[in-house]
């Protein structure tokens, strides 16, 4: 029985991926409906149980709307999706990354600078903690998740839930590349030194430093993890 379980699930899985790629892709166009289910799971040979999973997923992630008697339409993503589609954007089309990056350095500078103004002595002691914890860290991996979670703590400093709602969900956009992207935290004592100067300004309550030291600090490692990920599609 359990065997049988995880096979069906794996099937799901397979199934729910080549749809989303061909939504992606074009295969299925936005505002386009996809084909009676019959059709549908017969032409990627599928059982119809298997393809109402796998559709009832993509539903769920904004790909695909299904109105009773009418069927199944693929949604204009960009135009109706949110953030949560980022994920699985990134991890189809790795441009997508230099977008996020880019929205990643806007609101880095602007959660640094709200964090000097508004944080506690005590999350500027949490932030001091944090960056040794990124220096201690035993290899890149470590130091990666160590330098997330500073900035989960500037995020929380501005006192802006919206602003910590943000943070993860830009970290959860490059999540499934994320072993792709270690280059800057391969050495964790010069990833901290890097990072040292906007946690220094934060706990000093500097804003203008602390937003001129984090756009400094995710440019630069904006470019180092590009240059990796640039260096391994030419490997």
């Amino acid at each position: 029985m359990p065997v049988e379980i995880i096979a069906r699930q794996s099937v799901v899985d397979v199934l729910e991926h080549r749809l989303r790629d061909d939504i992606l892709g074009g295969t299925h166009a936005p505002g386009e409906l996809l084909p009676p289910e019959r059709d549908l799971a017969a032409g990627y040979g599928v059982t119809r149980t298997t393809l109402k999973h796998a559709l009832s997923r993509l539903e769920q992630a904004g790909l695909l709307s299904t109105r009773h008697g009418i069927g199944t339409r693929v949604r204009d993503f960009l135009r109706l999706g949110g953030a949560d589609l980022l994920p699985m954007l990134a991890a189809r089309d790795r441009g997508w990354l230099t977008e996020i990056f880019e929205v990643r350095r806007h609101i880095g500078t602007l959660i640094a600078r709200r964090a000097a103004e508004r944080r506690t002595d005590r999350q500027a002691r949490r932030l001091r903690d944090l960056l040794d914890e990124v220096a201690a860290a035993a290899d890149g991996d470590a130091a990666q998740l160590a330098e997330a979670e500073v900035h989960r703590e500037l995020a929380r400093a501005t006192g802006n839930r919206v602003y910590l709602l943000l943070t993860n969900t830009l970290f959860n956009a490059y999540l499934p590349v994320r072993a792709a992207l270690r280059a800057p935290f391969e050495d964790p004592a010069a990833a901290a030194a890097r990072l040292a100067p906007v946690v220094a300004a934060v706990a000093d309550g500097r804003a203008a430093r602390a937003g001129t030291a984090a756009e400094a600090y995710l440019a630069e490692t904006e470019r180092l993890m590009l240059g990796a990920l640039q260096a391994g599609r030419d490997d």
